[in-house]
This record gives structure tokens, sequence and C-alpha cells, in this order.
């Protein structure tokens, strides 16, 4: 886009815009670089999730929340907090356009929504907000989505969640822009250019305007921030059976971060080892968690394993199989906080199963370590785990709690 197109994109959309926000980059020589001072510059640019919101939702009956760079929430077993995890994981979903899938998944709407009393003003909806904070641009963008029960003649399955609105809004201090309105099966959205125009295609009750006009190539701004929350990972209690991913060989390709069944973790733990060749951090957590045993990661062929080696068999080398719940366990977290590149946020649901009381610490200092270049957001019902990551990193836990079947946060 030539310079006085930019000019005029900022002019319709009544943005604050002066030569002060242009830089320099060095990929154009002499050149300046006029892009947006709102633009997210891709999915590496990340932005910081600021405040989440949930009504509706399961015992969610109306939850907000600030949130920092590491974020713990701690309480009883059925006070709500896997609803909050989940909630977070459902606007990932709407991102990717499964929300409805997901929702079904877990029983439909009728066992997803708030089932409680509801007060007159009080919809029959699953409402979720999710703001974002780019403090070197001084801007926030505001993602919310609504889902509701399909009416009795409509596009939709009956136990299927109908999303109803949808809202992107950006906003810079000044007035608020709407970078994306969907109403039904209508969505406007803004192009390239700043115009606001109404997309050519009717979304069906299921599909998420953040997915379709996310991944269509047309609407920059929602492309990216789509694309930065497809980047999120939830890690909810890796299994640890026999046939678990994280015991098997992954096949010989470099992995910048572990997946969310922990398949890749062989990889993972190559690609530090013989790529970056790094693996400071990675053993001083397994030598400090494990009493003084060495990761062991062979050259890759056509795939990649790892093993231990214990201070009290020097001679040996144990396989993944061979490893206890708590050791692969603790080895899988090592893989989704220590790997090569981090996703901009990590949610781990109590991830301390099946870790032995004295692994706690080095989880707290892989979770203050990983914060560094990731934003972090824990569920556990280990009072010990939330005070030892509030020690290592200053995070005041949240407490969880719930009061007439209805989750509180304190």
């Amino acid at each position: 886009m030539r310079k006085n197109k930019k000019i005029e994109y900022f002019q319709r959309l009544n943005l604050n815009w002066k030569c002060s926000s242009l830089k320099l980059t060095g990929g154009y020589k002499g050149g300046v670089d006029f892009t947006p001072p709102f633009h997210l510059q891709g999915p590496d640019q990340t932005m910081r999730l600021v405040s989440f919101s949930a009504k509706g939702y399961r015992s969610l009956r109306s939850v907000r929340f600030d949130l920092g760079q590491v974020t713990v929430f701690v309480g009883e077993n059925g006070a709500g907090k896997s609803n909050l995890y989940r909630a977070l994981q459902l606007v990932k979903a709407a991102a990717e356009g499964n929300l409805s899938t997901e929702v079904v998944r877990e029983g439909g709407m009728q066992s997803a929504m708030w089932s409680g009393n509801r007060r007159k003003h009080e919809s029959a909806r699953i409402i979720l907000e999710a703001d974002f904070e780019d403090e070197r641009l001084a801007s926030r963008l505001s993602y919310r989505v609504e889902a509701g029960l399909p009416p009795p003649v409509s596009g939709a399955f009956p136990f299927e969640p109908q999303i109803k609105e949808e809202q992107l809004n950006l906003d810079t201090g000044r007035r608020p822009v709407d970078l994306m309105d969907r109403r039904g099966p209508a969505v406007f959205a803004r192009d390239g250019e700043g115009r606001r125009m109404e997309h050519p295609a009717r979304l069906l009750t299921s599909e998420s305007g953040l997915a379709v006009l996310g991944q269509s190539g047309h609407y920059p701004e929602i492309g990216d921030l789509s694309a930065q929350i497809r980047g999120w990972r939830f890690y909810h209690g890796f299994r640890s059976d026999r046939d678990a991913p994280v015991r098997q060989p992954s096949i010989a390709a470099t992995a910048a971060m572990l997946d969310e069944d922990g398949g890749n973790l062989a990889s993972v733990f190559a690609t530090l080892a013989h790529i970056r060749q790094d693996t400071v951090d990675l053993d001083r957590l397994v030598a400090d968690a494990l009493e003084g045993a060495k990761l062991v990661v062979p050259y890759p062929e056509e795939t990649a394993t790892f093993g231990l080696n214990f201070p009290a068999f020097p001679p040996r080398t144990f396989r993944p199989g061979e490893l206890s719940d708590g050791q692969i366990r603790l080895l899988a977290l090592a893989g989704a906080l220590l790997s090569y590149r981090l996703p901009p946020l990590i949610a781990l649901n109590e991830p301390e199963a099946s870790l032995h009381p004295d692994m706690i610490p080095s989880l707290a200092r892989m979770i203050a370590q990983a914060s560094e270049r990731s934003q972090i957001w824990v569920v556990t019902h280990s009072a010990a785990l939330a005070s030892a990551i509030a020690e290592q990193c200053g995070a005041r836990p949240i407490r969880v709690s719930k009061q007439d079947g209805e989750t509180v946060l304190e």
C-alpha cells in the first residue's frame, strides 16, 4: 500500500496518526515503514492478554479479571478452576473455527450454559470477552463472542451453539473503532484500506467471524489477532500410560515448541540439544528435580528419542517407557516451558498432578523462567505451587471458590 493510501486509511478511521509513529526498518534501506501503529506485525509481535471475562458458562455466571505476565488461580476441587481454563480455551476455538465443535464435545449447550437462576437482565447466552494490549503502540483490541441456543427452526443442530454476535474493537485512546461486527449470519469488517464493508459470505451459525475473516487474507488486523490466539498452547494433564504420546519416539523433524498432547517431546529435546545446541536450562532442571539425573538425547536418525541417566545406575539409560508418571510429566512440562520458541500464551491446568512434592520448586522456577518469553496462566489446587510461583515471580494467586453454585474470584 502506498504512503498516501496509508494516510487516507487513518483519516477514514479517525485515528491520531503522526509522523512520530513512523519507524525506520532495516529491511528497506533508506526507507520508512508506514505500517499503521496499531498493526500487530504478524503473530510474532505478541499482544498481551490483559483482561478476560466469561458469562453464562457452566459455573461462571459472571467473572471478569485482569491478567499479568503470570496469572495463577488456586482453589479446591469443584470450585470452577477448570471452567476458567476451558472458557479461555473456547476463545482459541473461536479463532480456529471450531467453537461449536468444542462445546458439543463437552455435552452441548445444555451442559455448557449456566444452569442456575438468571436475573431478568441476564440472557441465556455464553459470552466471552478478551482484551489485548500493546503498550509499545498504546492500543487495545477487544474481542467479544456471544453464543446461544438455536431457535426451533434454524440452521443449527439442537445441541450445538449458535453464534449470535461477535465484535472486534480497536481503541487507541480516542474514539474506538469497530474492526469487525457480526450479527447473526451477517458480518461487517474493515479491509486493508480501512473501509467498512460487508463480508460477501453469509456465515453459518456455527462459524466464527474471527476464524473465517481472520484466515481470508483480506482483513490484516483480524488475521493477525486470529493467528496470535491460534498460537496459544493449553496443556492439561499429559497422559502418562504406557501408550502415552510423551513416551513415544517422534519423527526426526525440528520442533520449535511442544504440541498440546506432548507427542513431539523427543523432537523438542533434540532441537534444543542438536539445533540450538544449548540445554543448560534443561539440564539444570533435570538435575535439580530428579536427584542429579542427566537427560540423554541421541542425535536423531529416522526418529528422535531421549532417556535419563541416574547417578545410582551410571551405565544405564532409562527409556521414556521406564520412567515414572511424575518423571515423564515433569519432562513434558519442561518441554512445554523451555522449548526453542514459546507461544504467546501458555495455559497449564493442574500441572502439579502426579509430581512428587519435591518437584514443585523446580516447576515454579520453570514457570518463572518461561514468563520471560511468554504469558503464563496456571490453574492449580496446590497451595504449595501457588506460593512457590509467587516467591519466584511475585504473581499473587487469585483464589477461586464456589458460592451457591457460582464460581467467585477473590
